[in-house]
């Protein structure tokens, strides 16, 4: 810092950090660059689904052609229509859901459905896709899902925006950073400090600053850590220590970040267990009846 002022350098307009509209931002502004696929990898994808799925509905049938030899006419519908429901429903729902959304199509093709906030999918995510995707899919031979996912910026079919998910790539969409650790002697502020939300775009800005110094000249290096310095004090409160390097407060900010949510998701955690347990509980007064030991 300098002696005049905390911070030097102009204010810079938070549309320079502006964020991409497919990262996911975790608490220490890292960005997670996971891309929408691609409509021909998503169709292919769908092949190698769908081929794994009638090859299940023909071993069905197969295996019960004797068994149908002896139902009536109305017993044979009622199996048909099981059959349908288990190929077409039943099935990629629980694949979906028990996988995380990698089935073996998506699998092949080195894809993963995810929620929009980039979350896994659940059990409705999954079964909202399966149930449109009969219509999407199987009646209209794929053609209306092409032409969805053909027109929207995600490459989303009618399933994915019915359900709020989207297939990305999950093969060197990644990029890794080196954790950040907090600076020593900011320790102590960092704790007290009401550290108010970073928008999105500021907060990777500061991060990515931070895990390329190495490769800026030392004149770049200053105006830049001073100029995002300056932008992310005012959502700190109080300001750090009189003198602190610019490129440590920013780093002390995100690691605080970083920590209080990872301690947020601890309690709800707990909280979840704690209730699991209650639930679980006998009711007051009542007690179990059951002799102890082997029966």
């Amino acid at each position: 810092m300098s002696t005049t002022a905390r911070w030097s350098g102009p204010e810079a307009a938070l549309a320079r950090a502006r964020l991409q509209e497919d990262l996911i931002i975790t608490g220490e502004a890292v960005a997670l660059e996971i891309r929408p696929a691609s409509v021909g990898v998503r169709i292919l994808g769908a092949l190698i689904d769908a081929a794994v799925y009638a090859l299940g509905a023909f071993l069905l049938i197969i295996g019960g052609a004797r068994l149908l030899e002896t139902f009536n006419a109305a017993q044979i519908g009622v199996v048909q229509v099981s059959t349908f429901a288990v190929v077409q429903v039943i099935a990629p729902t629980a694949v979906e859901t028990l996988t995380r959304g990698r089935s073996l199509g998506k699998l092949a093709t080195g894809l993963r459905v995810v929620r929009d906030d980039g979350g896994p999918v659940r059990l409705r995510h999954a079964l909202v896709r399966a149930l449109t995707g009969i219509g999407e899919l199987w009646l209209t031979v794929g053609s209306l899902a092409i032409v969805s996912a053909a027109v929207n910026r995600r490459g989303k079919r009618l399933g994915d925006l019915l359900a709020g998910t989207y297939a990305v790539r999950v093969r060197g969409g990644e990029r890794r950073e080196r954790p950040l650790v907090m600076p020593p002697e900011l320790a102590g502020w960092a704790g007290a400090a009401d550290i108010r939300a970073l928008p999105d775009g500021l907060g990777l800005a500061a991060r990515r600053f931070l895990g390329r110094t190495g490769s800026m000249t030392p004149q770049a290096r200053t105006e830049m850590g001073t100029r995002l310095a300056a932008q992310v004090e005012p959502f700190v409160a109080p300001p750090p220590p009189w003198g602190t390097d610019p490129e440590r407060f920013l780093a002390a900010v995100l690691v605080s970040r970083r920590d209080r949510e990872y301690a947020v998701g601890l309690r709800a955690r707990e909280r979840e267990e704690t209730e699991a347990a209650r639930i679980a509980r006998l009711p007051y007064g009542v007690h179990d009846s059951q002799p102890a030991g082997p029966r």
